[in-house]
């Protein structure tokens, strides 16, 4: 075919099918090709036999020839997949254990209160005293751990002389009322045994908004404390550590021993490692290798875990005091994925099993060489009772280890699991409050405004925070860039072209470029692009929002839902005369990436800790092409992509301004809030949560860190990610930054009357205006 009659083909074919494209351009959806264009997918077939090997053959100078695949971001996914299985495997060379790590991990940052008394629980109807022997009474009890949370359980007090204390602490899926037995009533020792927050399902709700949940309790305390910095474990190690406190204020001393079973188990762990009054630990249904932390249930994701401390390090810290772990009574929970008729399904996946007795060992063993003065009991079911009691307490005179008639049958407390949880999100809604006085106080008043230069000194400190401490940081990109690029679609004004770019082992980004065609000489035929001149553009880099391709920024067909929203801002900027780059981001295959997020969590990381990464390389690459400016290289992201426009640039200074489309917020409320309708504790983005960032960097310290580089936000009065009122809250903040530093003309904000998509107006006159494109 001669070229002239070739271009004519190309033509009628882009005609027909929207805009032509070579195979394997990112069609697929998690393995299945994606057929919501079958018909152009059809005649695509026709398009590739008869334009044959002059468009496949065509790549971007510099670049070698990529291959098409039929899913590049499955395949992303999967690479960053292998990524952090290999750096969990690698985390256990580097740790190096301590009890402020540990303290931190869990959030332990609240001063517990002084507990005089235990106050007991009754009434008229339902005394305190539940049961009586003659030898010990069982009280229902309370103690103050603080700000009007309390720790609830049974108090068993003996008659005679005590010879221990005991905080006793069941699983999540047991009560105390199970845990009193004969034995222990006669054992002469005073026991207290908290109730923990249980796996059920059924406070999980919003009454104020009609919501009911499949959320396990734990779970959705979690939801609501993780981003303030707190969690659910570090609650109820606080509660336990409260009775401590009490016991050791009792004139009588007397040895004190943490142990549980199950959930009860780990938090007595975690109790004996932080406080050394504590005198010796019994674990039970917990201890083993973590380093499949990711496959449990969502409430025990602790960031930066496995970083610096796995359960042998942990038992590590508890050394050389007696510490007894059986391997017997672990949880066989699997959370349901499914939800009663009228709640709604957004549980995280998770389950507990049983470690193999080998890896049991293996992992005290593993503590045994951190801590040679260690002093563990492995138990079994095989294991004496009164071996396990000789080793937790080597001087038992006055103990009694026989039982004494039948267990009693204590009835259980209706309302107090309502009343635990009710009190943990009262406590957290509060942190809303203080957390948000905190930035002010270790962000904002700190900021020196007197002179850019001296802004930009501090900033950086603060950027370097934020990335290292919030978003966690990789390596840079190690490897060789390896830059591959093929053709992939045309029309009238602008060729495209798809492009991978290695990062790490096994990552690499992936993106389509948008090149206007008066860049090319004679457009975009031939087997390798040339460039007409040297003239260089901005650049405008556009990214997709959840579950997105780039492709989805490009579409032209209004039949598909992807240009509802993204109005094809990639392509309609290229054909304002901008080179715009449409990168993947991996935020896409449900559960195969968020599971990404639970992977790279307890490591001290997060997803933007890879995607910033694959940004780094982007814009590498970017720089040197010969038709960049590369002092001229924006970001704009819708949705998930607005979520990036406020992470990347904020630690990557080469993007020169940056544009958060649907997604500006007043972030740790939206996060946390159960005031909000539209709060992602009531939806299935169990990914969302970032530790500890409403005590550091909401979106107004974000934009800080973007300073003074020019910001924009563009928000549809209708966009249901968010209401204006707290939207203009935050922004208000930006915009007083921007004016102290007598830079109030590089901020703005776009209200427009529609919902969440790219608008496109104020933001694309912004852009002009910046990038000085006329």
């Amino acid at each position: 075919m001669k070229p002239e009659a070739l271009g004519g083909a190309r033509g009628k074919l882009n005609a027909e099918c929207g805009m032509m494209e070579s195979p394997g351009a990112g069609m697929a959806y998690e393995g299945v090709m994606n057929m919501r264009n079958f018909r152009s997918v059809c005649r695509l077939s026709l398009c590739i036999c008869i334009l044959g090997m002059e468009v496949q053959g065509q790549v971007l100078p510099g670049t070698a020839p990529l291959d098409p695949r039929p899913d590049f971001s499955a395949d992303m996914v999967a690479g960053i997949d292998k990524m952090a299985l290999r750096l969990i495997e690698q985390s256990r060379s580097g740790r190096k254990p301590s009890r402020e790590k540990l303290r931190a991990a869990l959030g332990l940052v609240d001063e517990r209160v002084k507990v005089a008394a235990l106050e007991l629980v009754g009434d008229t109807a339902n005394p305190a005293l539940l049961h009586e022997t003659e030898t010990c009474r069982v009280f229902r009890v309370r103690w103050p751990v603080f700000g009007g949370m309390h720790g609830e359980g049974l108090y068993l007090q003996p008659k005679g002389r005590v010879v221990a204390r005991v905080v006793y602490m069941p699983d999540a899926s047991g009560a105390p009322e199970k845990l009193v037995d004969a034995m222990l009533l006669a054992s002469g020792a005073e026991v207290v045994i908290p109730a923990l927050i249980s796996r059920g399902t059924e406070f999980s709700t919003n009454d104020k908004f009609g919501v009911r949940t499949n959320v396990p309790h734990r779970e959705w305390i979690y939801r609501q404390s993780y981003e303030l910095g707190r969690h659910v474990i570090g609650y109820e190690v606080q509660k336990a550590l409260a009775v401590v406190d009490w016991f050791k204020s009792r004139p009588e001393p007397v040895p004190v021993i943490v142990a549980g079973v199950g959930e009860g188990g780990m938090l007595a762990l975690h109790a004996a490692a932080l406080d050394e009054r504590i005198d010796s630990v019994y674990s039970a249904g917990y201890f083993g290798p973590r380093e499949g932390v990711w496959q449990e249930p969502l409430d025990r994701n602790v960031y930066g875990l496995l970083r610096d401390l796995g359960d042998a390090e942990i038992l590590s810290l508890v050394a050389p005091r007696p510490v007894v772990l059986q391997h017997l009574f672990y949880p066989n929970n699997v959370v349901s994925m499914e939800a009663e008729k009228g709640a709604r399904a957004i549980a995280a996946p998770g389950r507990l099993s049983k470690p193999d007795y080998k890896a049991f060992e293996a992992e005290i063993a593993r503590a045994k060489a951190l801590a040679p003065t260690s002093r563990v009991l492995a138990a079994t079911q095989e294991t004496a009772n009164e071996e396990i009691v000789r080793h937790l307490l080597p001087v038992t005179d006055g103990l009694s280890l026989k039982a004494a008639g039948e267990a009693p049958v204590i009835p259980a407390d209706p309302a107090r699991q309502r009343r635990l949880i009710r009190e943990m999100e009262a406590f957290t809604q509060r942190l809303l409050v203080s957390t948000e006085a905190e930035r002010n106080q270790e962000f904002w008043k700190k900021l020196p405004l007197k002179s850019l230069q001296e802004f930009e000194a501090h900033a950086a400190g603060e950027r370097d925070r934020f990335w290292n401490d919030v978003i966690g940081r990789l390596p840079d990109p190690d490897l060789p860039m390896n830059a591959k690029s093929r053709f992939v679609r045309e029309t009238d004004k602008v060729a495209i072209y798809e492009v991978t770019l290695d990062v790490w082992q096994d990552v690499f980004a992936w993106g389509w470029l948008c090149l206007p065609k008066d860049l090319l000489k004679g457009g975009a035929g031939g087997n390798e692009a040339v460039f007409a001149g040297t003239a260089r553009r901005p650049v405008v880099v556009c990214q997709h929002g959840l579950e997105g391709l780039p492709e989805d920024t490009i579409t032209i067909d209004p039949a598909q839902r992807a240009f509802g929203a993204y109005q094809a801002f990639t392509l309609r900027l290229a054909e304002q005369g901008y080179v715009t780059f449409a990168p993947h981001n991996p935020y896409r295959g449900m559960h195969a990436f968020r599971t990404l997020q639970r992977k790279l969590n307890p490591l001290g990381l997060t997803l933007y800790s890879v995607i910033n990464g694959q940004h780094q390389r982007i814009l590498e690459w970017l720089k040197a092409q010969p038709f960049v400016q590369p002092d001229k290289i924006a970001f704009y992201g819708l949705s998930y992509g607005g979520k990036s426009a406020m992470r990347t640039p904020a630690v990557l200074k080469d993007y020169c301004l940056s544009i958060c489309s649907g997604d500006f917020n007043e972030w740790v409320r939206k996060c946390v809030s159960t005031d909000l309708p539209m709060s992602y504790i009531h939806t299935h983005e169990y990914e969302i949560w970032e530790w500890n960032m409403g005590r550091t960097f909401n979106y107004a310290e974000m934009a800080a860190l973007i300073a003074p580089r020019p910001f924009m936000v563009e928000r549809g009065h209708n966009d249901g990610v968010g209401i204006d009122e707290w939207v203009n809250y935050e922004f208000a903040k930006v915009r007083r930054l921007y004016n102290k530093l007598g830079i109030g003309d590089r901020t703005l904000i776009e209200h427009f009357d529609a919902g969440h998509m790219i608008h496109g107006v104020g933001t694309y006159q912004f852009l002009r205006e910046k990038l000085g494109w006329k």
